[in-house]
């Protein structure tokens, strides 16, 4: 098998149009919430959300590229164009055959859906639809964008497993990888979720958090009074790169991939099963992959939405899995601070995770001022500000409805 590495990073959040904002603001323990402005939210329980602050897509692509693509496939180009150019490759010395792209989203281009039909109801005695309907809405339209980009001419395809999708999708480029097929593969995932539908959707199941007086308190993972998740858009990109490929060409390396597995709970459309059983087995497996033990993680950035039972039940299995032997290990739950991507937060969670071993900080949870009792006292969960720690191995979870559980494992060269 070969080895594979992590070469360029690419980001695009509520809290940092770049990775080097992103992660700034990750360590300062700073949020992206505020009031929905891309519709009146006033006729919704929940009116807030963490959108993007200042992004203009002319910044980044041309009139074209806008004119033809949904905004998740537009933050998608963006955050792939900063992880190419950090990674350093020269894609002119590459084949591009030898070069894939595997891109995550879970609900692919939900904005050009919910507007075309709009447009259609309305249209009178002339309704119709706009011809780039099909093309922008398409979840495999970010991945296919991107190799069009790029010219990439390598394995390519959309992975959708729901919030687990950018991490099915890394866990994919990794084993292709792996296995000789590709020297370099462009991964992550994208989400714009931030519509009426959307919020409207996610607010009849009552997952979203209805804190309206207070936006910026609203997602505390782990808490007494935690009442839902906030919704989060945006994208993260990670080139993936063998690791033999990228030492002959003096690549900078950020951390190597050693583990990753999933699941499925096989218990309900949207809950995760309460005991964590399927987490538990993602954790472990991604461990005996890596070939390693659980007193040798560092970091575990959870899943953690905010939700009632989902923290808890991922809680509980990280309990089980790790048995106590939780000397080396700190927690934290960033989309405290993120809110929740969907189909992206596995792959902006990783870039946290793999700055995390980079850096030696963990993040912080943020917002969480009274711990669950359910909880165990012995979980090391990193709360209010970032710390110092070793972190030469770090663990990153994500969990989708539909029963996905996906855990990924980097660890430092």
């Amino acid at each position: 098998m070969k080895r594979v590495v992590i070469t360029g990073l690419g980001a695009l959040t509520p809290i940092g149009n770049s990775v080097d904002e992103f992660w700034e603001s990750a360590v300062k323990g700073k949020n992206g919430f505020s009031k929905i402005t891309k519709f009146d939210p006033s006729l919704f329980k929940t009116t807030f959300a963490g959108e993007l602050k200042d992004f203009a897509p002319e910044k980044y692509l041309d009139r074209n590229e806008i004119k033809r693509s949904d905004p998740f496939t537009q933050y998608a180009l963006c955050s792939v164009t900063e992880a190419f150019g950090d990674s350093g490759l020269n894609l002119d010395t590459i084949s591009p055959f030898d070069i894939g792209v595997i891109w995550g989203t879970g609900q692919g281009g939900m904005k050009t859906f919910e507007e075309e039909v709009k447009n259609y109801t309305q249209g009178g005695m002339n309704p119709r639809f706009n011809p780039f309907f099909i093309p922008k809405l398409l979840a495999n339209m970010a991945s296919g964008m991107i190799a069009m980009k790029f010219g990439l001419m390598g394995i390519n395809y959309t992975a959708v497993s729901a919030c687990a999708s950018s991490s099915s999708a890394i866990m994919d480029a990794f084993n292709y990888i792996r296995l000789n097929k590709a020297k370099v593969m462009v991964t992550g995932g994208s989400e714009a979720p931030i519509t009426e539908a959307s919020i409207g959707g996610f607010s009849a199941m009552k997952a979203l958090s209805t804190r309206n007086d207070d936006p910026q308190g609203a997602s505390r993972p782990f808490d007494e009074d935690r009442d839902g998740f906030v919704m989060g858009e945006g994208a993260g990109a990670l080139i993936l790169e063998e690791y033999e490929h990228a030492q002959k060409r003096g690549a900078k390396i950020y951390a190597e991939i050693v583990g990753a597995a999933m699941t499925d709970d096989a218990y309900h459309i949207s809950a995760t099963h309460p005991e964590g059983i399927g987490a538990i087995k993602a954790m472990q497996l991604a461990m005996e992959e890596a070939k390693l033990n659980p007193g040798e993680i560092n970091y575990l950035n959870t899943h953690t939405t905010s939700t009632p039972v989902g923290d808890l039940s991922e809680i509980k299995a990280v309990a089980k899995t790790f048995n106590n032997d939780l000397d080396n290990l700190k927690i934290s739950a960033t989309k405290s601070m993120t809110g929740h991507l969907l189909g992206a937060a596995g792959a902006v969670e990783a870039i946290l995770s793999i700055k995390a071993i980079q850096n030696n900080i963990i993040p912080p949870t943020i917002n969480t001022t009274k711990i669950d009792s359910n909880i165990p006292t012995s979980m090391p969960i990193v709360l209010k500000e970032a710390i110092d720690h070793n972190v030469n191995v770090a663990m990153s979870n994500t969990f989708g409805f539909g029963g996905h559980n996906a855990t990924t494992i980097f660890k430092k060269l």
